[in-house]
């Protein structure tokens, strides 16, 4: 099994984030572990979570997981540890901002069991960041790797956002340079999109921003795949990068559909064909936890139709793509030909041109 927990505790919102977070200036870590705990326990009891199941990785994303207290942290490793046999050498991953990283509390996090950190750099930028509404500053990133260096990490993960608005006027491929010159193991790559609810749809309907054109957003998703495969990055799924041996065990989990286990407000949980998800907000969650209640939201079963479908999209997300015979061949040679795929070992491919086309290529299916 994969565990997966929600932190969504933010010092502010960021203009495109439309995740469940809640913005506390004191993060309650106590009632937040009390409410957690109370959901993983509850979900113990039920397949395929039993006793059997080995925990193969654990990650903790938000909002922003740094902002817990680091005995937080080592509360709930200590008793996924108790509950249930964790891998030896099971990734342990955290999504931490630059800011709060210092070399006390990462090596709090790595004395607890984290092996893996996951850094929302997300620009080298001043006036980027600003405008993303992100407290950190670029200095701040570096003093955050050197930090968790010297704490013991060997797997850091850089986030970087890419197609801004050209008003911003960001150079991106100097925010790659900047990325690499800190040597991570991992880059994962996230192009710009308006979310409904978002501080940047309401700038965008006001005319106050202008989205980026598909033509620039294009370019600076092949810029950053070269940049990356020269520095010796192997680009294995469409917004990933990693160094050999270093891919994100959990994210692929996910593509390859493996069961996961959520647990935190708006976490969701998959297996086989099911899918269930919590209580979104925070406030809600934890009054729920509270009064020990359910805390699942809703539940799906996907029939056979849409399992193959999902497969498919997640399949052609990744390097290794899915075997040949899933794709109809009338659309499997029109790519092929257009050059956005390609085949071989019996497997369909796409290349990093199709990956810029996967919704409309997997839509057309």
């Amino acid at each position: 099994m994969h565990v997966y927990f929600h932190i969504p505790f933010c010092a502010r919102r960021c203009s495109y984030c439309d995740f469940a977070i809640a913005v506390r200036r004191e993060v309650p870590s106590r009632a937040y572990v009390e409410a957690v705990l109370r959901d993983w326990a509850a979900r113990l009891n039920e397949p395929p979570w039993d006793r059997e199941a080995i925990v193969e990785t654990i990650y903790f994303g938000g909002g922003t997981p740094s902002r817990l207290e680091p005995h937080a942290i080592e509360q709930l490793l200590d008793r996924i540890r108790s509950d249930r046999t964790v891998a030896l050498g099971a990734e342990i991953t955290l999504e931490a901002n630059p800011d709060d990283v210092s070399r006390t509390s990462a090596a709090a996090w790595r004395g607890a069991g984290v092996n893996r950190l996951s850094l929302g750099a997300q620009s080298f930028s001043v006036d980027a960041l600003r405008w993303m509404h992100r407290t950190h500053d670029p200095h701040a990133i570096g003093q955050a790797v050197e930090a968790a260096r010297a704490s013991g990490f060997d797997n850091i993960s850089l986030d970087l956002i890419f197609a801004l608005p050209d008003t911003i006027q960001r150079n991106w491929a100097h925010d790659l340079d900047q990325a690499l010159t800190l040597a991570p193991e991992h880059v994962s790559l996230y192009g710009l999109t308006t979310e409904p609810g978002t501080p940047l749809a309401r700038w965008s309907a006001s005319g106050r921003v202008r989205p980026t054109d598909d033509t620039r957003y294009a370019d600076e998703y092949l810029l950053a795949h070269e940049r990356l495969s020269t520095a010796g990055f192997e680009h294995y799924e469409i917004s990933n990068a990693g160094r050999p041996g270093y891919r994100s065990r959990h994210n692929s989990a996910y593509w390859t559909r493996a069961p996961y286990l959520g647990v935190g407000p708006s976490a969701h949980s998959g297996h086989g064909n099911r899918r269930e998800w919590n209580i979104r907000e925070w406030t809600a969650y934890e009054r729920t936890a509270r009064a020990g209640a359910e805390l699942i939201e809703g539940r799906e079963a996907l029939d056979q139709a849409a399992v193959r479908l999902e497969e498919i999209y997640l399949g052609l997300r990744t390097l290794e793509g899915v075997p040949r015979d899933w794709i109809p061949e009338s659309k499997s040679a029109e790519w092929r030909r257009r050059d956005w795929a390609l085949v071989s070992d019996g497997r369909l491919r796409l290349t990093v041109e199709g990956w810029l086309r996967l919704d409309a290529l997997v839509a057309s299916l």
